[in-house]
């Protein structure tokens, strides 16, 4: 699909920074909205891709609530992150809450069917400094905005690509 980004938006005393992104898919929103929702599909491919996941005891295993405990190698460490479903409404958007120790926030992803074939997914993630370093981080990437937005776009087009090939995929297995 074809993607666009509305930049970093700066907070005045918070520090937080939000980036927004919307992309077009050649599939239609019951089939985005299931790609999204599909919790376990997205732990086989963060631990793939290396990311240690785990289940809190005392999160429940799906809807909301759902959490995740994932260690995410960043920048030579392991950050640890506590990744909560915080909504989920069908065919309309779910958000998520993120924890670690030095930075929190949301995200959020909208999708809106545009024709029987054809839907939108808007994507936001904000993210608040809980530290110094953090700060710095946050306003680091501020001054690289373009290059942040850019990478924001190119990882949504390469999720809208997932979900239009998965689509192209079964609808070839259907007929």
């Amino acid at each position: 699909g074809n993607c666009a980004a509305a930049g970093p938006e700066q907070g005045t005393r918070d520090h937080r920074m939000k980036l927004t992104a919307k992309t077009d898919l050649e599939a239609p929103v019951e089939v985005l909205h299931a790609s999204l929702a599909d919790t376990p599909g997205w732990e086989r491919e963060a631990i793939r891709r290396g990311i240690a996941v785990e289940r809190p005891a005392d999160m429940p295993v799906a809807g909301i609530g759902a959490g995740w405990l994932i260690r995410v190698p960043f920048r030579g460490r392991a950050r640890r992150v506590l990744l909560r479903l915080d909504d989920l409404v069908p065919d309309r958007s779910i958000a998520y809450s993120f924890e670690g120790r030095a930075m929190t926030g949301t995200s959020q992803f909208e999708t809106k069917a545009l024709s029987p074939k054809r839907s939108r997914l808007r994507v936001t993630l904000e993210v608040k400094p809980r530290t110094l370093a953090a700060r710095l981080f946050l306003n680091t990437l501020r001054l690289a905005r373009r290059r942040v937005e850019a990478r924001f776009e190119k990882r949504l087009g390469q999720l809208a690509a997932r979900v239009e090939e998965r689509y192209a995929r079964e609808k070839v297995m259907r007929k």
